[in-house]
């Protein structure tokens, strides 16, 4: 009996689902960069910021709030290079059932402002194109043109559940974003973007406000407002595994 037991849990261990956070960039690809003013002692001087750094941080609280209650992982704890197809390999090893690439947004035009969300899908927009350019640069040549035959066929399987999961985390971001903090919210959007389509299942990447923005800047590195972020991506990831039926539970 108790051997039985044993192992009805340890199966159960198994149909928990799966979540991968991936925190864009890392190591050598630093993303967005910024810079702010630091007055110590009579003097001045510059400070960069990464978004490398802001994304991972972010990663690390919302870990924080769904490993509570979900297998989740990290496609990079520290700083360090992940290439896109190392990303997409491991959300395969853990056998994720939901990608989220966390990322920070920038412009050359300073006054751009706001949160936005993107699933995977084929769109014609000129202003989203922009953005993949940034997202998808460490990608190119023969690679391109081999991975834009496996994003078409990723598509016509994820993009019912990758909207989805763009919509339940979208809805939180307005909630508590765009109310509490005054961010523009720039809505939900389709993008080719070979993370995620690398990854093979429903996911999403996240634009958590311009770091090109002075005004902005200043915010989304304060832990207030990463917090809130956190909490909004998780309560949206919460409700839309909740929304999935049971997962299934390996026999042996």
């Amino acid at each position: 009996m108790k051997f039985i037991l044993f192992f009805i849990i340890c199966n159960l261990s198994f149909a928990t689902r799966v979540i991968l956070l991936d925190p864009g960039h890392g190591g050598e690809e630093l993303g967005a960069m910024s810079h702010v003013w630091i007055k110590k002692k009579g003097s001045s001087k510059t400070k960069n910021i990464y978004e490398k750094d802001l994304a991972l941080k972010l990663a690390k609280k919302v870990k924080s709030l769904v490993s509570k209650k979900y297998t989740t992982y990290l496609t990079r704890s520290f700083d360090r290079t992940v290439t896109l197809d190392q990303r997409a390999h491991m959300a395969d090893t853990v056998k994720a059932d939901i990608f989220v690439s966390i990322h920070f947004n920038s412009s050359t035009n300073k006054k751009y402002r706001g949160f936005e969300t993107y699933y995977l899908d084929n769109h014609k927009n000129k202003a989203i194109k922009k953005v993949e350019k940034i997202e998808n640069k460490s990608l190119s040549g023969s690679d391109k043109v081999v991975n834009q035959i496996l994003i078409d066929l990723v598509i016509q399987k994820t993009v019912p559940s990758s909207k989805k999961l763009a919509k339940n985390i979208h809805k939180q971001l307005a909630k508590n974003i765009g109310k509490k903090f005054k961010f523009k919210d720039r809505g939900i959007k389709p993008g080719l973007f070979y993370v995620l389509a690398l990854s093979k299942r429903p996911g999403v990447l996240i634009e958590a406000g311009f770091m090109s923005n002075p005004s902005e800047l200043k915010i989304v590195q304060k832990e207030a407002y990463l917090n809130a972020y956190a909490k909004s991506i998780a309560r949206g990831i919460e409700s839309y595994l909740a929304s999935l039926p049971p997962k299934d539970v390996p026999l042996f």
